[in-house]
């Protein structure tokens, strides 16, 4: 007796078989051509074509960075809280702490940048700076998911889900999001960083490893070991699963993990010609490799996610997002990410090395080959950190949701200037308060779409990335 549960009607005849396929080819030919007319979704002409994001998980301390704060330098070793009535995150404030590193002002713009960025500091003029980010939460997983998808919560789709869902693909044979997590580890919260929460499966990231050439994405070749998979027979049983697949979702119109799957499978045989060029950096000459310094060995990794995200972006990937730091608990050893509550300057030095060769390499070289006006570049972390020292002999700092400094170039961004500012101490935003749903209405503005107008039905409720917030910076617009 046939379980109606799964019953389906599946049996091939000639005419179905042709309808299938014809439908099936009618429907590749369908997302071709939407792919291709993706410019008529667009609300307004835009200036950017695409955006490669870098990610800083841990919490960059704006106060060492960016947001000069003479007044700070000035009360370095006074009670921060006279009073004793604050409690930090993880602690009670200490005195307070004049940056780790000396500020200058530099470019024709004559902002204010740390030592920590020499390389960096060559791009300013180049450079947006928001000085009044903040966040809702101090914990590192609930202020990745909102930076990333605008919700403390996991399961919401992710900004570069949202970008590919709204104009689809410059590329036919490359994904339209990809994602470059350090080599380390993921971030805090792992994978729902880049997801497409509920937007259709199609939609979110695939992740790319920097590292290893021979297999860029999991399991997009067989095994070295297994001497029976060959070319011609990896080919084969594709293309026989692609057949079942298609089968199956005949029954089961309106699942998008199943058309997701489809999809991925026959983006795969493309990509199983495309990753490996893409990713071979042998191609690039002696004094690119030099400029993102490829072959240091704490700093190259980070050069080569950047290089990558250009090559990537060259070819017509939509969205790419790169990763400067891991979670907390991967490789403790060789300091995982920018969180920084022991030794501030042992932590933010390493990694302020690592990002300051690879960003202004990005930078320089996306502006070299006339790409940068197109490209849109934006770099941020989670939270901030506080004014006050943390630890012992009081080397760390704190977590700080209530400001942070985000920076954006390229793309249609007016270089050179500052939004936005904190308090004289760099403890709260307290000018033009700024959170992700700003940022995010802004990126979307500059790559032609009104950030309330791209939405999708779920629940009940017309979902859209910024919620129900959001302003365009539009000083930050050149």
């Amino acid at each position: 007796m046939t379980n109606p549960q799964f019953h389906c009607d599946t049996a091939l005849t000639r005419r179905r078989f042709l309808q299938t396929a014809g439908g099936g080819l009618g429907g590749l030919a369908l997302t071709a051509m939407l792919s291709s007319e993706s410019l008529a979704q667009l609300h307004y002409a835009p200036k950017a074509k695409r955006v490669i994001q870098i990610f800083c998980p841990g919490g960059m301390s704006q106060v060492d960075t960016f947001d000069y704060k003479p007044e700070l330098e000035k009360r370095n070793g006074s009670p921060f809280d006279p009073d004793g009535k604050l409690q930090f995150f993880a602690s009670k404030p200490g005195n307070c702490r004049g940056s780790h590193w000396k500020f200058r002002q530099h470019g024709q713009s004559g902002l204010w940048m740390s030592d920590l960025f020499p390389k960096l500091a060559t791009c300013v003029d180049d450079m947006a700076f928001v000085y009044s980010m903040h966040s809702k939460t101090a914990l590192h997983g609930p202020a990745c998911f909102m930076m990333n998808t605008g919700f403390t919560l996991p399961g919401f789709p992710s900004m570069g889900s949202w970008v590919t869902y709204g104009l689809g693909s410059e590329a036919e044979d490359l994904p339209a999001f990809v994602v470059l997590p350090d080599p380390r580890g993921l971030p805090p919260g792992g994978i729902i960083n880049w997801g497409a929460g509920f937007l259709p499966a199609e939609h979110q990231a695939t992740t790319l490893n920097s590292t290893n050439t021979k297999q860029p994405i999991a399991d997009l070749f067989p095994p070295d070991d297994v001497p029976e998979v060959t070319p011609a027979t990896d080919r084969a049983g594709l293309d026989f699963l692609q057949k079942l697949n298609h089968l199956h979702r005949e029954s089961r119109r309106g699942n998008s993990e199943l058309d997701a799957r489809i999809k991925a499978f026959e983006m795969a045989a493309r990509l199983q010609l495309s990753a490996p060029e893409v990713t071979d950096l042998s191609q690039e000459t002696a004094t690119m490799k030099e400029l993102y310094n490829i072959d240091h060995a704490e700093i190259g990794p980070f050069g080569r996610q950047c290089l990558l995200a250009r090559r990537l972006a060259q070819r017509g990937v939509r969205f790419v997002q790169i990763y400067c730091g891991a979670e907390n608990t991967t490789a403790k050893k060789i300091r995982p990410n920018w969180d920084s509550h022991e030794d501030l300057t042992r932590d933010h030095g390493y990694w302020g090395a690592v990002l300051d060769t690879g960003a202004s390499a990005l930078l320089k070289d996306l502006k070299q080959r006339g790409m940068l006006d197109e490209t849109l570049v934006i770099c941020t972390t989670e939270f901030g950190r506080q004014p006050a020292a943390q630890g012992d002999g009081g080397k760390g700092r704190d977590h700080n949701a209530g400001a942070f400094t985000a920076w954006l170039a390229g793309g249609g961004i007016k270089g050179g200037i500052g939004y936005g500012a904190t308090d004289e101490l760099g403890f709260k935003a307290v000018e033009h308060p700024t959170y992700s749903y700003d940022l995010h209405a802004t990126a979307l503005h500059l790559l032609g779409v009104d950030h309330t107008r791209l939405t999708f039905y779920h629940n009940g409720i017309e979902r859209r990335l910024t919620d129900v917030h959001g302003q365009v910076m539009k000083e930050l617009l050149a």
